[in-house]
């Protein structure tokens, strides 16, 4: 008789222990590698890409407002926050639309930390995101005519719509396994936007929402726009928070860390909400009225040749280029205006919140000229136009009622030395044309040019500027007469005379001479 004997089998090769966070972080590359190989995400991140260096290369932000930029970095974001959420949506719905989610259950990877993984999945695209943010925050910096300040909490905005976006998808798709849901509740979440925050007009539900740009009729000092961005990007913080815990959660991690995690972030959001409802801080509506009153003591004044430029802390930078083009109109003058001590003042009017566009009364004051905030494009000649009547009328209420001849002197002086003047007087008009009657905008208040001026400051604006300017020079008194009609301007100055110039005499003479109709 014999005795088998048995031993029991010995495990072959090294065993580990489990680790599941590993897997966690290895599915999170896996699907965050998905994610930039959609369709939708690869063409957002091609558009991105494009509109920031559009948005570079545009010659109408030589002068950007940085505390306008950096809201501006806002806007692109929400598209990719949209395929952001629908890809993290239909990956954490793949696998029950490919029918393995029984699979699962021999896994070391529990539902709930496939959750954080598809959550983490997002990463990528938020700092991709935030790249892009500092990347055209940083290019508006650097430009030479940049002026004022950016917001961190307002440059943060962006990546964190994105992220919470993400969240958001994958809780929609723990909650409503199905695609239809993201769309659903874009729809909803649109008809609430439009329909019910809207109409209230109210700060606290604006706030709700993860972008709100709201935009101002003209750049206003940082000081004065009194957002509530930092209460706005930690009530951002805390509702990613929650909606990513929320989707741990709902899939299974009923743990009671995860439980109190969910309690700080909903009172996180909660004071977030509650921070940034709070409406325009008394102080700030406080500095806007004065500011608006009495801008004289916030400025700061440099001497720029013989004239004086007094303006805001955060635009002492752009006196040489308001310099520049009081320096051109001067140098077309002929008279004393040539060499006349001018003092340009910046002006706002900040009494009517961000949104309102309330026009600057004209100085009072002999050789005061207002310039605003705005520079760059159409800002150059309206200020040129201002600074040429302050010299042709000696202030600027005179120059904003002239409606006679000398009017032609003034638009003749403010576009005259543009490299391109006749789109300078095409921009500078209201209706955006070179022929008719118009209205010229300026810092304050419009000038009207009749058609007869316009035909004879076109034909002027056409010509060689050396030709015009000796002319100009050499019969500055009568040019700058209110005495002087129309006609005999257009003789002074070498062009032809027409029946309108005649019949815009008859008028003048037929009027009292102290008031012009607009």
């Amino acid at each position: 008789m014999s005795t088998v004997l048995e031993t029991p089998a010995r495990a072959v090769g090294p065993t580990h222990p489990p680790r599941p966070w590993a897997a966690v972080f290895a599915l999170a590359r896996f699907e965050a590698r998905e994610l930039r190989m959609t369709v939708s995400f690869a063409a957002i991140t091609v558009l991105y890409v494009a509109w920031i260096v559009w948005q570079v290369m545009e010659r109408q932000g030589d002068y950007p407002i940085l505390q306008d930029v950096d809201r501006g970095t806002q806007a692109m974001p929400i598209l990719m926050a949209l395929s952001v959420m629908l890809g993290v949506n239909r990956a954490v719905l793949r696998s029950r639309r490919c029918d393995t989610d029984r699979h699962f259950g021999v896994l070391a990877v529990e539902p709930w930390r496939r959750t954080v993984a598809h959550v983490l999945s997002v990463v990528p695209a938020v700092l991709f995101t935030a790249v892009c943010v500092t990347v055209q925050f940083t290019c508006a910096a650097l430009k030479p005519g940049a002026a004022g300040h950016g917001s961190p909490a307002e440059l943060a905005v962006g990546p964190l719509t994105v992220l919470l976006a993400g969240a958001v998808g994958v809780l929609l798709a723990r909650l409503v396994p199905s695609v239809t849901a993201v769309p659903l509740f874009l729809v909803v979440l649109l008809f609430g936007q439009v329909f019910v925050a809207a109409p209230s007009d109210s700060d606290w539900s604006t706030w709700l929402g993860p972008v709100v740009t709201e935009s101002t009729a003209g750049p206003f000092p940082s000081d004065l726009l009194g957002r509530p961005a930092a209460w706005h990007a930690l009530y951002l913080v805390g509702l990613v928070l929650l909606m990513a815990l929320l989707a741990v959660l709902v899939s299974g991690g009923r743990t009671g860390v995860v439980k109190a995690a969910v309690g700080g972030a909903l009172a996180l959001t909660l004071v977030g909400a509650v921070g940034q409802s709070g409406g325009t801080p008394a102080a700030t509506t406080a500095a806007r009225e004065r500011m608006s009153t009495t801008p004289e003591k916030f400025r700061s004044c440099l001497q720029h040749g013989r004239s004086s430029y007094c303006a805001f802390p955060e635009w002492t930078g752009r006196t040489a280029d308001w310099a520049a083009v009081v320096d051109r109109v001067q140098n077309l003058a002929g008279g004393r205006a040539g060499g006349e001590r001018l003092t340009v003042e910046q002006r706002i009017d900040a009494r009517y919140g961000l949104d309102s566009d309330a026009a600057l009364a004209p100085s009072t004051e002999p050789g005061h000229v207002t310039i605003g905030t705005g520079w760059g494009g159409n800002r150059v000649p309206e200020f040129a136009a201002v600074v040429a009547s302050v010299l042709v009328a000696g202030d600027e209420k005179a120059g904003s009622e002239l409606c006679d001849a000398r009017l032609v002197t003034v638009m003749w002086l403010a576009l005259g030395g543009e490299s391109d003047p006749m789109s300078a007087l095409r921009d500078v008009r209201i209706d955006d044309n070179v022929s008719g009657s118009s209205l010229v905008l300026s810092p304050t208040e419009p000038f009207v040019m009749s058609a007869e001026q316009t035909r004879i400051v076109a034909e002027l604006l056409q010509r060689p500027r050396y030709s015009v300017a000796g002319k100009v020079k050499a019969k500055w008194t009568e040019l700058t007469s209110p005495r002087t009609s129309i006609a005999r301007v257009a003789q002074l100055l070498g062009v032809p005379v027409s029946t309108a110039s005649d019949a815009a005499d008859s008028d003048s003479a037929d009027s009292d001479g102290d008031s012009c109709e607009r």
